[in-house]
Formats: C-alpha cells, structure tokens, sequence
C-alpha cells in the first residue's frame, strides 16, 4: 500500500498571531496519511489542528518553547517501508550530507527545517534529503512551500516540493 505524508517545517503560528495554516496546507493533511513537521510550529494550536487531521510526527524546532517536554528534537519512523528521520536544524549548508548520514546513519530520508529554504535532493550513502522550506514564512525562498513524500507498494520513494506562490 502506498502511503502519503504532508511535510512541513516553520510555519511559525503563535496562538493569537497574525499567522495562520494556507487553505492549501488543510486540504493536503485531509487528504494525507500522515503528517511530519520538521520544527518550529512555535504554538501547540498548529500541533492540536493538525492532529485533527491526521497522525503527526513532529520534532522540537529552536522556536518552539511552548512545546518543550511534548515532543522530541529528532524522531525516526518507518513510511511505507522506508525509514525517516526528522530533525528541526541540520546545520550549516557545507557538510550537511555526510552529517546526516552520520546521525541517521540507517534512514533512506531524512527531513529538516529550520533555513525556510526548500530543498529536494541525494545526501550520501543512497540518503534522500529533503527540507519543505515554509508555508508561511519565506524568508529568502521565492515562494512559501511545502512538500509530499510517497513511500511504499513495491514502488520507488517519491518526493515533491509543493509551491504555494510568494
């Protein structure tokens, strides 16, 4: 069986704030099996909607005080038959490959955050990395972004980075 997860990473939603999850983002975890979020929710209102909507696997970003002793700052899972790993920061661009390698040294994906930069690529070793980049936060990205991972019935991994327009 093939199995669909929604990727997202620093969305930044404080409860209260001027910020809030694109319809986008709600359709795609309707229509997931799951939900990873690599970081930076910075509220536990983006964690208790999106658990409305389907399982989440989400991870401590730098941002998230509220969400200290909730969740953990990396976690390993099995998707369809692959494993991934989510970590919030996986530090400085030079060297990331082989750093995640070395930390997830059994995961064929590995998903991060914390740049809002997207990023869908090879790490080493046969390792697949992938950054959502951000649905509400761009920063220095072109447009907000999230992505889509397919794992599972005897086909391939697949990932797609999703653009939402700037």
């Amino acid at each position: 069986m093939r199995v669909r997860a929604l990727v997202l990473s620093d969305t930044h939603i404080a409860r209260g704030g001027r910020l809030a999850l694109p319809q986008a983002v709600l359709d795609a975890a309707v229509s997931a099996d799951v939900v990873v979020h690599a970081g930076d929710l910075v509220g536990a209102d983006v964690l208790e909607t999106l658990s409305q909507l389907a399982p989440v696997h989400a991870v401590l970003g730098n941002n998230d005080h509220e969400l200290v002793g909730r969740l953990p700052t990396s976690v390993e899972f099995d998707l369809g038959g692959v494993p991934i790993a989510v970590v919030h920061d996986s530090g400085p661009t030079e060297g990331r490959p082989s750093r995640m390698a070395r930390m997830f040294p059994t995961a064929g994906l590995v998903v991060y955050g914390h740049s809002h930069q997207p990023f869908d690529g090879p790490g080493v070793n046969g390792q697949w990395l992938l950054n959502p980049g951000s649905p509400t936060q761009r920063r220095r990205a072109p447009t907000h972004t999230f992505a889509w991972i397919e794992a599972g019935g005897g086909q391939p991994l697949q990932t797609r980075l999703v653009h939402l327009g700037p």
